[in-house]
């Protein structure tokens, strides 16, 4: 909804309502707009990928219309259906930090929820060995994922301040699956690349095996 008019905002009164003083129903009348707030209006999708066994999804800036830089403070990479060709694997995400490789340096954190169809195993516990002290390696962001037909990933990552080359770049993800083992899962993570290099590209993939189908979609956040 765009603003409203001034037609529109002299419909509004004071009428049963307590106002501070110097409010009244002839201050109220002269509004002349109300602009809208929506916070919507301040997330700009900058690129859609569809993955069709694939055996990366990579978002670098300056290629393929891809932003990644200093025109948004925050940027959101949305999962959509994300289906692996193999059983029982790790949804992944790593960071460059210029040159080829997607091997900046990180240091995280995780913890997961679950709850098994058969009403079994509710659980929430920190996941060992799914965080990284000062590694280059990529990041689960999902582990056990199951190619049932009835399975896949969604979910969300939202990274900081790329293009700083003064601060680390923090980031924190949230998905949820149903698993190879018919749990559902959520899994948290968070954590910061470690370099004063900006982080000019970030990159998805499977632990093994292709991404089989689903869809990224990558948003940037305005300052207001």
């Amino acid at each position: 909804m765009g603003a409203i008019t001034r037609t529109a905002a002299n419909n509004f009164t004071t009428g049963g309502v307590i106002l501070p003083a110097g409010i009244n129903d002839t201050s109220v009348a002269s509004v002349s707009s109300l602009s809208n707030v929506s916070a919507e209006d301040s997330m700009v999708l900058i690129k859609e990928i569809t993955a069709s066994s694939s055996a990366t999804l990579s978002f670098v800036d300056g290629t393929d219309s891809v932003v990644l830089d200093s025109t948004y403070p925050i940027y959101v990479f949305k999962f959509i259906n994300i289906h692996p060709a193999s059983n029982s694997v790790a949804f992944t995400v790593g960071f460059r930090d210029g040159g080829t490789d997607y091997d900046a340096v990180k240091t995280s954190t995780a913890f997961y929820t679950e709850h098994g169809e058969n009403g079994a195993g509710g659980a929430l516990g920190y996941h060992t060995g799914r965080d990284i002290a000062q590694g280059t390696g990529f990041q689960d962001l999902m582990d056990i994922l199951g190619n049932e037909n009835d399975q896949n990933l969604s979910g969300y990552l939202h990274l900081f301040n790329p293009s700083s080359t003064t601060f680390v770049k923090h980031w924190l993800s949230k998905t949820v699956i149903n698993a190879a083992n018919n749990y559902i899962q959520t899994f948290n993570t968070a954590g910061y690349n470690n370099v004063t290099a900006a982080i000019d590209a970030v990159q998805f993939k499977m632990s093994s095996g292709n991404i089989d189908a689903g869809q990224i979609k990558l948003y940037g956040i305005k300052d207001s």
